[in-house]
């Protein structure tokens, strides 16, 4: 079958699973279901199709396609998890975000490093890729354990902490990724080690934080201050944050900072540049609903991936091992000692600690960095974060609404 025959198929299947895509959530919101789960699941069977199967690549032969529509979908989540948050910036308030991002990400990824070196066999390069790919939590598949919108209730700390952590750790896991493409072209000599700490985590850090404050400034004087009657906000579209999204990541990596970074704190700057203003609701809604429409075109193909592409192909049972433990025990354990001492009560804790969720972030470091440099058995590698993002997705599709439903009725607060 040629793809012109196939064309009007899909007009209708796209259609179809858009649909689904807004309906769904309405269907499953009582139920122990995620959209991600749905969206899969559809992948993997519509792939089963032999027509349709036959058109799916293994990401290892288009990792450059795979790179751009993860690195798409991940900064327009930065974006709408910046123009969700209303707390101020502060070291108090956000204490619980500083504990994830200083002490659990980090020993996350030197559990993950070492179990990929011991266990998987790989050298130290490729098992801190792997390691770095793994460790954050995605802002896009977290969106079930984050602030629901800009209106929510902010002494909500369970989903504040994993909002905020989604949208600073992607960054706070990129200078990891580039030290292993270093190590992996150059080696641990002084001068790689040196310049990657000047470079990839001193001067593009640094750019990434200014260059989002000010994209977020000036996009806030564009859509909410410019004199006269021409600011955007009068328009009323919010597809301006589409644009405000891609300028300043365009913007910031052409600077040579990380662009996603930049997003997250663009979107948090914009948020506080008009406080209460009904426009700040239209940017985040038109964010949250091209972010859900982009996961489920990639989630589809994951899933397709995953039965027509023999994503798990070269995965063996170690490689299961290091899965199960990395998800079920590594980030839980790691994430709630890093939270002892924030005088939160138990079971917050233990939400942040167990819903460190893995998706399509991993997915795009993985990407990234193997078309920059010659990483081991990238088939392997594929196969491991692959099941990775599928048992999260899984597991903490099936417990994350009874979880927080619980959460909320122990604090005496409505089921959101």
């Amino acid at each position: 079958m040629t793809l012109e025959s196939l064309y009007i198929p899909a007009l209708l299947g796209g259609g179809a699973l858009i649909l689904l895509v807004a309906w769904l959530p309405l269907v499953i919101r009582k139920l122990p279901l995620s959209l991600p789960i749905v969206c899969v699941a559809i992948g993997a069977a519509v792939a089963l199709w032999p027509p349709v199967g036959a058109l799916i690549p293994n990401p290892v032969e288009a990792p450059t396609a795979v790179e751009k529509l993860a690195e798409l979908v991940v900064i327009v989540s930065l974006m709408g998890a910046g123009l969700k948050i209303s707390r101020p910036f502060g070291f108090r308030c956000w204490q619980m975000t500083w504990r994830l991002l200083g002490i659990a990400m980090p020993l996350t990824i030197v559990v993950f490093a070492l179990l990929g070196h011991t266990l998987l066999g790989f050298g130290w390069a490729t098992a801190l890729l792997l390691a770095a790919a793994l460790a954050p939590t995605d802002p896009v598949l977290a969106s079930d354990v984050q602030i629901e919108d800009p209106t929510t209730d902010q002494d909500d700390e369970a989903r504040f902490a994993l909002t905020s952590e989604a949208g600073l750790n992607d960054s706070a896991a990129f200078p990891f990724i580039h030290l292993a493409i270093a190590l992996a072209t150059a080696g641990a000599t002084g001068a790689a080690l040196t310049e990657w700490a000047i470079d990839a985590v001193a001067i593009r850090i640094t750019v990434g934080l200014v260059a989002g404050v000010a994209c977020g400034r000036l996009l806030g004087w564009v859509i909410y201050h410019v004199p006269g009657k021409t600011d955007l906000a009068r328009t009323g579209d919010g597809f301006v944050a589409l644009g405000g999204t891609l300028a300043t990541y365009g913007a910031t990596e052409l600077l040579h900072g990380y662009g996603f970074v930049a997003v997250f704190v663009a979107g948090l700057t914009l948020r506080r540049m008009a406080e209460g203003h009904d426009f700040n609701q239209k940017l985040h809604d038109f964010a949250d609903e091209f972010e859900r429409l982009l996961m489920m075109v990639l989630l589809v193909g994951f899933g397709a991936m995953l039965t027509a592409a023999g994503l798990l192909g070269a995965i063996g049972w170690r490689d299961v091992v290091f899965a199960v433990v990395a998800l079920l025990l590594v980030r839980p354990v790691v994430g709630w000692l890093a939270l002892i001492g924030s005088g939160r009560p138990a079971g917050e804790r233990a939400v942040v600690a167990i819903f460190g969720i893995r998706g399509l972030g991993s997915i795009y470091y993985l990407a990234y960095a193997l078309n920059h440099a010659g990483f081991e058995t990238p088939a392997r590698l594929w196969g491991i974060v692959a099941l990775v993002v599928l048992l999260s997705i899984l597991v903490h599709g099936v417990t994350v609404t009874p979880a927080m439903r619980r959460l909320d009725r122990a604090f005496g607060r409505p089921a959101k």
